[in-house]
């Protein structure tokens, strides 16, 4: 892209504006200025101009800060309730230490736009400079109510950043869900970071959604807003609040009817589970560890493909015993090993004690074999817990159950 004659023709150099549509009200709650240039007739993306590395940074800073003023003076038509995103790399952003944005904004606030409506979307990969002074930076924006987004999370995402940061949006990239090639491993890393989100009091903004699967993925890993093609791409005007409210409503009604399949099923195999555990438990208790597993593979062959039994504290007071290739086999050398450092081992220890029947457990990846599976836990007393982990090959043919 010719920087020098985007320079010279800025007049054909202005804002385009994606709505951020959010789980909560299915409302259009803001829009995301995009940098577009008009050349011979053809509308064209600024997003090249701003990554190449071999543009200066003072060209840059001009044409963004006439996309910046002319963004503004569009926003002041929006309703309040409305914020608008800005992309900010490190180097633009401490362009002149910051405070010729910052100028901007509080010129416009003088006319009426609360700086609590803008919302900084940054990315320090890459920079090379004072990452202090940067964070410095963002702590005085935020004095103003600014609000600060971080992107670019679905590329192995440095938590410790995130931490430093504590930033108001974490914004995650579905595109590469559109991949045959994405594995497990990347619903996981996103799982993960709308945990990381709940716990440092961030909000998760899913963007690039551009098709149905997409927005359901990010319906059920806790994204409150959305932005991509599939709900609406970007455009030189702004759409009504309620453009999506009964499309999304729709969706979200048929999302929350699926799940609520899922759960139905998960629920209703644990019950099938706990009465079948339950009955074989109570008629071959005096077997002893290995008569009782022999017992129980008569009747869950079919389903599980390992089992062991741990005390109250996580301590493994039986052999595994694991079903491979060969057939089933005990491995002792899992006895007296410690599983209380598994995240809600404990706590489903308790419930199991206080409330005297098993649980299934959510989807997770099994560390030795790599599958997703559950495991189903029952309470065989007031000391000793049975753990039966259940096959992918099981869950698979029973699909809810996934």
């Amino acid at each position: 892209m010719d920087a020098l004659e985007i320079l010279s023709d800025l007049e054909n150099v202005f804002p385009y504006f994606q709505p951020i549509f959010s789980a909560d009200e299915q409302l259009v709650i803001a829009y995301e200025v995009l940098g577009r240039y008009q050349s011979d007739g053809t509308i064209i993306s600024l997003g090249p101009f701003f990554q190449d590395d071999q543009i200066p940074d003072e060209y840059k800073f001009e044409v963004d800060l006439l996309l910046v003023n002319q963004a503004l003076e569009k926003a002041l038509e929006l309703d309040e309730e409305i914020s608008i995103f800005f992309n900010r790399n490190a180097e633009l952003l401490m362009y002149g230490n910051g405070e010729p944005f910052l100028q901007t904004l509080l010129d416009f606030e003088k006319k009426g736009v609360n700086l609590k409506r803008i919302v900084l979307e940054i990315s320090d990969r890459n920079y090379e400079g004072d990452l202090d002074q940067f964070d410095h930076l963002l702590q005085y924006y935020r004095t103003y109510g600014i609000k600060v987004a971080l992107s670019s999370m679905e590329k192995g995402s440095n938590f410790e950043r995130i931490a430093e940061l504590e930033p108001d949006i974490l914004k995650i990239n579905l595109e590469a869900l559109k991949s045959t090639a994405t594995g497990v491993n990347f619903n996981d890393v996103l799982f993960t970071i709308s945990l990381l989100a709940r716990k440092i009091g961030a909000t998760v903004l899913f963007e690039n959604i551009e098709m149905s699967y997409q927005l359901q993925f990010a319906w059920k890993n806790g994204g409150r807003y959305y932005q991509g093609f599939y709900l609406h791409p970007p455009a030189a005007e702004f759409v009504p609040r309620d453009f999506l409210l009964y499309r999304l409503k729709e969706m979200f009604h048929d999302f929350i009817s699926y799940e609520k399949r899922k759960l139905e099923t998960v629920f209703s195999t644990s019950e099938k589970f706990q009465t079948k555990v339950h009955e074989i438990v109570m008629k071959n208790k005096k077997l002893g560890y290995e008569g009782l597993f022999q017992a129980i593979v008569k009747e869950m062959d079919q389903a599980a493909f390992r089992m062991y039994i741990c005390d109250e504290d996580g301590f493994q007071k039986s052999a595994n015993y694991f079903k491979d290739k060969e057939g089933w086999n005990f491995q002792g050398e899992y006895k007296n090993k410690n599983w209380s450092w598994r995240p809600y081992f404990l706590e489903n220890i308790i419930k199991m004690r206080n409330e005297r029947k098993g649980i299934m457990s959510d989807l997770y990846s099994d560390i030795e074999t790599g599958e997703t599976i559950r495991t189903f836990s029952f309470p065989m007393n007031g000391r000793e817990y049975l753990f039966i982990d259940i096959s992918y090959q099981y869950l698979y043919e029973h699909d809810q159950l996934l």
